[in-house]
Order: C-alpha cells, then structure tokens, then sequence
C-alpha cells in the first residue's frame, strides 16, 4: 500500500469515526430525550420508524466502512506497535470497533429488535419503553465516547510529529492562562 493510500485510509476512518460519533451524540444529547418526553406509544412509534430508516445504503457504508478501514488499521498497525503513530492506530481503531461496532451489535440492535416486536400502544409496550429508554441511552452513551476518542486519535496518527508539538504547545499555552 502506498504512502498516500495509507494517508487516505487513515483520513477515511478518522473522518468516519467523527461522523458515527456525532449521529451517537446526537441521540445521547437531545434525541432519547425528546422521545422520552412523548407518550410511550408516540414514542415507540418514533424510534421503531428512526430504527428502520437507520438502515439505509449511506449510513451503513459510513458505519461499516469505518470499520472496515479500522479493521484494516489494527492489524496493520500491529507489526509497527512500538512507533507511537501505530499505537495511536491501534488503539483508536479497537475504540471503534470494540467500543462502538460490538457494543451497538451486541446490545443496542437486540434492544432495537426488541421494540419492534411490541405494539406501541400495548402495556407490554409502554413497559418496556420505559426500560429501553434508559438501558438504550446508557450503551449509546458508550457508542458515543468511543467513536469520539477513536476519532481523536485516528486524527492524531495522521499528522506529524511537528504538528504534534505544535498542538501539545498550544493546549499547553491556552491551559496555562
């Protein structure tokens, strides 16, 4: 793989991460709770539709593209780990895929499949509504502080080690005022 194609597949998944952690951060932030200010079976309702309309071309390539590149990233990375830039691949590649991938396949999507088997307008509905609402929110949470520091140290592994100083001294001066 050449140099400018490991640059783009770098730029590919850091930008990706970035993307995944501001849809997930939009949920954690004001979505649930605007759902949870509904009345149970509105609320179903909403989120059974945002669950289906999830589950487009757009999304799922920039979901599991992203993933894909971090897949690639980790295991590339691994026989340069002693280089700091390889770590910070390695290690915000895991993040998104341990942190956000697994966690929204193992916990998020059966809480998703749940809620689409119910009526919303059953009391078997507003019952678990009220337990999804704060269980699917405490993993999107997750998701979202994953995605996000995958982001930041993807982003970290793309500049050089000048830009680096350069940025750790600016934090440094505007932290020390």
């Amino acid at each position: 793989m050449t140099d400018y194609s490991f640059f783009a597949l770098k730029l590919f998944a850091a930008l990706g991460c970035g993307l995944i952690a501001g849809v997930l951060f939009a949920f954690s932030v004001f979505v649930m709770r605007a759902l949870a200010r509904l009345q149970p079976a509105q609320g179903i309702a909403a989120m059974q539709s945002i669950n289906i309309t999830a589950i487009s071309p757009l999304f799922m390539t920039v979901l599991f593209g992203t993933a894909a590149a971090c897949l690639f990233l980790a295991i590339s990375s691994l026989s340069k780990l002693p280089q700091p830039v390889a770590i910070y691949l390695f290690l915000g590649s895991l993040l998104y895929l341990l942190g956000t991938i697994v966690v929204t396949i193992a916990f998020n999507i059966p809480l998703n499949d749940a809620l689409a088997k119910v009526e919303p307008n059953s009391p078997e509905g507003a019952s678990l509504w009220a337990s999804y609402l704060t269980t699917w929110t405490n993993w999107n949470h997750l998701r979202t502080i994953s995605a996000i520091m995958a982001a930041a140290l993807l982003t970290v592994a793309l500049v050089d080690r000048s830009v680096k100083l350069l940025i750790l001294a600016s934090f440094a001066l505007l932290f020390r005022r």
